[in-house]
């Protein structure tokens, strides 16, 4: 056997009888041994198993977290989309110095309806409508020939009741001078005493009788209770004139004294305590365009009117030339100052239920509080609020009709709150509240 040199592995020559020319079978073929794998190290297994755990972890967190995080997000953007939003502004004080305009009524300073006393027929009228007239001045004279022979016959009376009683004043005299002679006895002096007596009281009433049908008789004439001028007239020449006595009785005259006049306001109970006496008013009236004139308060109720809630106050106005009319209407304008100025809020955040004037509230945890308000004087776009608020309050602007107490809210404070009615209102002399301009982006 050859050694094996050059370290290659020398085969045995084939004996396939070729050498000795004849043809030998082929020994069978043995296949080769399959060499065993070689078998990984136990630290090299659990290395890859945790790379492989590894890399499925970053998978699933950077696949997972992300979702995780997009349906947390739409979670609470779905709460919050379930809350609503509102816009909430605070209340702020008035000017302290207000021009108050309030209407009123013109009144004659006397206004008097004048009636007849007796009953008659209209002889004759003097005066006209529009006609000045003095004090005691004749109007009209009533024809009464009831009263005149009533009279007559009162006046007979008396006459009869006087003779009776000088004829029982005669014999009670002659009587007492034959008492003292013992003539007659003292009854029959006493019974000529009382009948004196009652002829005395016969005849005062007869007089008296006759006194109350010449005051009667001297209704005849109706005059002037007052300088000033005839209003109305409201009968003619020939009129059957009722007193009262058997139904209403019939006007029929009206005079009135216009040298000054009457203005009477109602002052809301908010501002009843800056109205005092000698505060000067403007007046305005519809009958004197253009023509303003100042008066002067005289007087006020003194009590609130619980109906209205508001003061009775009286306006005196100089009327020395009597151009300005009585029975009209005028605008009373006050130039007054606020010890207390009353709160002012845009008028888009008012309810009107039921229970009164609300305004949506919102509290320190976000829930809504209804609170009813008193309205002072409105200006259009704002409206004073004289009582229910304080400055503090977070007042919902256009809240919702359905808004019920206690609702869960997200607020958007208005950026610009301009709601103190301090300029370029509406306001009486300027004293007026704009409605405050909305910011939506200014979110609380």
């Amino acid at each position: 056997m050859n050694k094996p040199t050059n370290g290659t592995v020398q085969h045995p020559p084939r004996n396939d009888g070729a050498q000795d020319g004849h043809p030998h079978p082929a020994p069978p073929k043995t296949p080769p041994r399959s060499q065993p794998p070689a078998q990984p190290k136990k630290g090299n297994s659990l290395l890859i198993i945790g790379i492989g755990a590894g890399v499925v972890v970053v998978i699933m967190a950077l696949v997972l977290i992300p979702r995780f995080h997009k349906q947390g997000e739409l979670k609470k953007s779905t709460d919050e989309m379930a809350v609503p939003t509102v816009t909430v502004l605070h209340a702020k004080p008035g000017p302290n110095q207000v021009t108050l305009t309030l209407p009123g009524n013109v009144q004659a300073f006397y206004d008097s309806p004048i009636y007849a006393r007796t009953n008659g027929y209209l002889k004759k009228w003097y005066v006209d409508i529009g006609a000045a007239v003095k004090e005691g001045q004749l109007l009209a004279e009533i024809e009464t020939p009831e009263v005149d022979q009533q009279l007559n016959q009162a006046i007979a009376t008396r006459d009869q009741a006087t003779a009776n009683l000088n004829l029982s004043r005669t014999t009670s005299q002659r009587w007492e001078g034959l008492l003292k002679t013992n003539a007659v006895s003292q009854q029959e002096v006493d019974e000529k005493e009382g009948d004196l007596a009652a002829r005395q009281a016969d005849f005062a009433a007869d007089d008296a009788n006759v006194h109350r049908l010449e005051n009667l008789q001297s209704f005849e004439k109706v005059v002037a209770p007052f300088d000033g001028i005839v209003t109305q007239r409201n009968t003619d020449v020939g009129d059957l004139i009722n007193s009262g006595e058997s139904g209403p009785g019939q006007q029929l005259f009206r005079v009135a004294q216009i040298g000054t006049l009457r203005v009477y306001v109602q002052v809301p109970e908010a501002y009843s305590a800056s109205i005092t006496a000698d505060t000067v008013a403007q007046i305005a009236m519809a009958s004197s365009p253009g023509t303003p004139v100042t008066g002067k308060v005289v007087s006020t109720a003194g009590s609130i009117d619980p109906g209205s809630r508001t003061l009775t106050t009286e306006i005196q106005v100089p009327n020395p030339d009597n151009k300005l009319m009585p029975g009209g209407y005028a605008q009373v304008h006050f130039d007054i100052q606020l010890p207390h100025p009353p709160l002012v809020v845009p008028a888009n955040t008012l309810l009107f239920r039921t229970a009164g004037s609300q305004v949506g509230v919102v509290n320190a945890d976000h829930t809504v509080t209804l609170k009813k308000v008193q309205i002072g004087r409105d200006f259009g776009t704002s409206v004073e609020i004289t009582d229910g608020l304080s400055t503090s309050d977070e007042i919902i602007l256009n809240p919702s009709d359905s808004l019920t107490e206690g609702t869960k809210v997200q607020t958007k404070e208005q950026a610009d709150n301009t709601a103190n009615g301090g300029n370029g209102g509406n306001t009486p002399g300027g004293g007026g509240t704009p409605n405050p301009a909305t910011n939506p982006n200014a979110n609380k």
